[in-house]
């Protein structure tokens, strides 16, 4: 890594573009001067509320979640990201306004960064850019509104069994207190359910 820009000939970031969009070597050469890798130690915070979340992350290898926390203290899960995935205060992020959720690692992880403003300049720069980025907010759209006709006409346990189904590996990855604030539930009800699902299969 050279001045804090990926210098290699080839990474993940630009992989996860290629799955929408076709790149040639100066597309490539863009990303890299854009996009910034990163450690993160596990505990360390990426975004946190009343600052404005100036970068969107693109998780190489590691674990994070998002969390709003309530009046009363109680902290509400709203994305999980792992490899391969992405992660931000997205109302902060879009509208540059003070965030509203922490964004911590679960591990100790590996990000690319992009800013706003790179941003801003990556999708100026030709439409494919323009095209990439509407296509993951539209995906993102998707997935929150499954999420949430799931949250009003499923039980517990049947939210439970279909992200077991969806999401095998964020299930070996987060804490047991994380995901059952994911899916509406207390960590003892988590629990019940998963001594319950043991048990039928023993």
């Amino acid at each position: 890594m050279k001045d804090g820009k990926v210098t290699m000939n080839h990474n993940p970031v630009e992989a996860f573009f290629e799955k929408f969009i076709s790149l040639d070597e100066d597309d490539r050469i863009k990303i890299r001067s854009l996009f910034k890798k990163v450690k993160v130690k596990k505990r360390q915070f990426v975004v946190q509320p009343n600052f404005v979340a100036t970068h969107r992350n693109y998780v190489v290898h590691g674990a994070f979640r998002s969390y709003v926390v309530a009046d009363e203290g109680q902290e509400h899960t709203i994305a999980f990201a792992i490899d391969d995935w992405w992660i931000t205060d997205y109302n902060s992020y879009i509208f540059q306004k003070p965030a509203t959720m922490f964004v911590v690692a679960l591990e100790d992880s590996t990000i690319m960064q992009i800013d706003y403003e790179k941003e801003k300049e990556l999708k100026a720069s030709h439409q494919k850019f323009e095209t990439f980025f509407r296509t993951i907010a539209e995906r993102g759209l998707a997935f929150y509104q499954r999420r949430l006709i799931s949250n009003l006409t499923q039980t517990a346990e049947e939210r439970y069994d279909e992200f077991v189904e969806k999401y095998p590996l964020i299930l070996q990855r987060v804490p047991q207190y994380a995901l059952a604030s994911f899916l509406g539930m207390t960590t003892e009800f988590l629990s019940k359910i998963r001594n319950k699902k043991t048990n039928q299969k023993s």
